[in-house]
């Protein structure tokens, strides 16, 4: 079949259409389970672009689950994080049935008006995170976030009022933050995999300073230290801010800090010419930087070598 552009699905109600389900209880959030979902005809879109927000907890996924340039096999309890304007789709064959299960949960960014998520949902790092970062939940958190889903779809279907946005916001929000804990744990428990990216890092840092790279290229950023870790730079800053207590650029920070007082210990470099091989283009955006982790300018620093 001819690559499709992607779908662009706008409201929770073409949601419903798209995927042929009855319309929506409410017109800005709703809660599907994933086994009332048929299957998608083979001229069905299969990459569509959401204007709203969507949490997913999937179980039993027989499909591969495509989420910007990635696609992952899913095989256990998981949950995905997406927030408007992001590219999803799934990858199947002709003859390849899906039989999963779990929760979908979306809501349109309307729905949170007036209200403080609003201004603070955007804190939640891991929508922006990749579909290989997914969250992979015990059975007590999939209790949890199932419960959480079933009480969102009790609220509204029972009744709506004056009363109803605040429950339903007051719950999403609760859910979020039951998948922030659910996330600090996971960087806590899969030890193999973040161990590694660790290893990666500093390696990585020490082949940036040991030669001309930075002074060549200039320093990296958080992304581009992402890409070369193949993890999403969110992912990678919760990460090492549980196991380490430092974001990706404290890191980096703390290499040039050192690699700087190596030099201007260690040889008779001006402090124009150590910022230059740090890679920074402007001497004085070394000297802030250095003695905003000492205390100390470049040159205070060496006198008190000397």
């Amino acid at each position: 079949m001819v690559n499709q552009p992607p779908y662009l699905i706008r409201t929770i109600s073409e949601f419903h259409q798209f995927r042929k389900l009855p319309g929506p209880a409410h017109p800005l959030v709703s809660v599907v389970e994933f086994e009332k979902m048929r299957e998608l005809a083979e001229d069905h879109p299969r990459s569509w672009i959401l204007d709203f927000y969507a949490i997913a907890l999937k179980r039993n996924f027989g499909a591969k689950l495509k989420y910007g340039q990635q696609v992952y096999d899913f095989d256990e309890g998981i949950m995905t994080f997406m927030a408007p304007g992001q590219k999803i789709g799934i990858e199947t064959g002709s003859d390849e049935h899906l039989e999963h299960s779990g929760w979908l949960l979306i809501f349109h960014p309307d729905f949170l008006w007036h209200t403080p998520l609003a201004k603070t949902i955007r804190q939640y790092e891991f929508f922006d995170y990749s579909v290989k970062e997914a969250l992979f939940l015990s059975e007590q958190e999939e209790a949890i976030i199932t419960g959480i889903m079933q009480t969102i779809r009790q609220e509204y279907h029972s009744h709506i009022d004056a009363f109803t946005q605040n429950i339903l916001v007051g719950q999403v929000e609760v859910l979020l933050n039951y998948a922030d804990r659910f996330y600090q744990r996971q960087f806590t428990t899969r030890k193999v995999s973040t161990h590694d990216i660790l290893i990666r890092l500093e390696d990585l840092l020490t082949d940036l300073f040991k030669n001309d790279t930075v002074a060549k290229n200039g320093l990296p950023t958080v992304p581009d230290i992402a890409e070369a870790l193949n993890v999403s730079p969110n992912y990678l800053s919760g990460l090492l801010k549980t196991l380490t207590g430092k974001s990706t650029q404290q890191h980096l920070h703390d290499r040039i800090i050192a690699k700087a007082k190596e030099k201007l210990s260690g040889t008779s470099l001006s402090v124009s010419e150590i910022a230059y091989e740090l890679g920074f283009d402007y001497p004085q955006s070394f000297s802030k930087l250095f003695k905003a982790n000492t205390h100390l300018s470049p040159v205070e620093f060496r006198r008190s070598f000397n």
